[in-house]
């Protein structure tokens, strides 16, 4: 185990290198000064160059990258002027707002989706099955934002049951945290749910048809032993797999909600760096986001030995 650990943290390497040196040609390849829009539309010709020379914007952009990613190698991932500060510190100072969101949603997703995608599957066929399945449908074809949109017109502009925007950490209390939550959670999770729910609903229909659960059945086995001991666990790994998929979606793809409902989080940063062009801080923290995104698909890869026993015995082997 611990050799298949090294060698898949040792598989990010090239993968952390191509999505730097892709991240690094379409944002410096891009139309615009950001000497010029940092210094604003006042600045003289004078000033713009000389804050050009000191971001090294002059040199050859291969040099640019030599530099850069030679800093990134020894953890520094640049400092952002337009803040003043390293760009790790703003990374992390962001990071609470979009874990918090991320993992609400993830929670709503998983507790919305798993048992939907269990009586679906329970019940294949019936009315209840082809509701749960038009649902989902609808689930991953609505946009979040525009989803987003309709929860705030209904929860909180009509009924003001919750709060329109903005975010309150977690040290100011786990109710008002959570109720600034919910409706950006759901909105992100939506479509998360309605994936896991048809992916839950199509991995428990290949168990249910095998020939130890109907063994199981016929020895008078109860139906919920059966369901949930025996077919949800030997069918977990898809479900496993999409689920750690979607996390990583949800971190990256909380952009646009965290923009809709003003949440101070890694979205927010990347927003106002593009518009501020940034570049040190668009860099990193893509980096950053491209790097959780992978470790949590090796988590999830670890975590296929304690659903599967045959995955363990293959790590052993």
């Amino acid at each position: 185990m611990k050799a298949y650990i090294i060698q898949r943290l040792l598989s990010l390497i090239p993968v952390m290198l191509v999505v730097a040196v892709v991240v690094f040609f379409i944002i410096h390849l891009t139309p615009g000064d950001p000497a010029a829009v940092i210094l604003g539309p006042d600045a003289s010709i004078e000033e713009v160059n000389h804050l050009r020379e000191e971001m090294g914007l002059n040199l050859p952009i291969y040099e640019q990258f030599l530099i850069w990613i030679t800093k990134v190698v020894q953890g520094d991932l640049g400092w952002s002027i337009y803040m003043d500060k390293p760009v790790l510190q703003a990374f992390l100072e962001n990071l609470a707002p979009t874990l918090s969101l991320a993992l609400m949603a993830q929670i709503i997703a998983i507790l919305i989706s798993i048992p939907a995608g269990i009586i679906a599957a329970t019940k294949r066929g019936t009315f209840t099955d082809q509701t749960f399945m038009i649902i989902s449908l609808l689930g991953i074809s609505v946009p979040n934002f525009l989803l987003a949109l309709l929860l705030v017109l209904v929860f909180a502009i009509n009924f003001a049951l919750l709060p329109v925007a903005g975010f309150q950490p977690l040290s100011s209390g786990i109710l008002p945290h959570i109720q600034y939550l919910i409706l950006p959670a759901f909105a992100l999770g939506a479509i998360q749910a309605a994936l896991i729910a048809r992916v839950t609903r199509s991995s428990m229909l290949d168990v249910l048809n095998a020939n130890y659960i109907k063994t199981a059945r016929s020895k008078g086995v109860k139906k919920n032993v059966v369901i949930f001991k025996h077919a949800l666990k030997n069918a977990f790994i898809p479900i496993l797999t999409v689920i750690g998929q979607t996390f990583g979606q949800l971190i990256a793809g909380a952009v646009v909600i965290e923009t809709v409902f003003n949440i101070p989080g890694i979205g927010q940063l990347i927003i106002n760096a593009i518009m501020r062009r940034d570049f040190e801080v668009i860099q990193g923290t893509i980096l950053l986001i491209a790097f959780s995104y992978v470790i949590i698909n090796l988590i999830v890869d670890l975590l296929y030995g304690f659903f599967d026993p045959r995955v363990r015995l293959s790590a052993k082997n």
